[in-house]
């Protein structure tokens, strides 16, 4: 056995000493073969980016407590100062939800549909790292992130299979304010 040690030994100290040049070498051939550099194959396309086309996959890490939920709901409440984004598994157990407060918006902007866009991404991706990949979308207020919220949760890979509106609407039940006098 000393005299195969030996041996490996041998060629590991060959190997070492070969020259320099032959090592430098052996990469240009590669290159040489028609290989395309590695930095090439993660450029994007920027103006593809900025006018919304051609997005790369969205990277989502798995959740600490991973729920293993495939299907879920997510629950968008639209009020005219804030927009709410709340997903849960079919039971109704919350698996991730954000506000337009929380994502920092302050003041006015916290109603707008950019906000809504915002929020519905964080929350969505919130609920994906937990295995979600179908949902049905309810919508609930009138405020002006309704259909941005959606788009949203559809541009992220979300499969979604119903749209309602569970805008509460009353019956003739409670007496209104009274009317504003301008």
């Amino acid at each position: 056995m000393s005299e195969e040690n030996n041996k490996e030994v041998a060629e590991v100290k060959a190997e070492a000493a070969a020259p320099v040049d032959a090592t430098v070498e052996a990469p240009k051939e590669e290159k040489a073969a028609g290989d395309a550099p590695k930095k090439d194959e993660k450029k994007k396309d920027i103006f593809a980016e900025i006018a919304g086309g051609e997005e790369e996959t969205v990277k989502i890490h798995k959740a600490k407590g991973s729920k293993n939920v495939a299907t879920g709901i997510v629950h968008v409440t639209a009020t005219f100062n804030n927009t709410l984004v709340s997903v849960t598994d079919l039971m109704g157990n919350s698996i991730g939800w954000s506000s337009a407060g929380k994502m920092g918006f302050k003041g006015s902007r916290k109603s707008t549909a950019y906000a809504a866009q915002v929020v519905s991404q964080d929350a969505c991706r919130q609920a994906m790292s937990h295995g979600l990949k179908a949902v049905e979308v309810r919508v609930k207020g009138p405020g002006a992130g309704r259909e941005s919220a959606v788009r949203a949760a559809q541009g992220l890979g979300l499969d979604i299979s119903a749209i309602k509106d569970v805008t509460a609407i009353p019956h003739n039940g409670c007496r209104p304010k009274k009317s504003r006098r301008v």
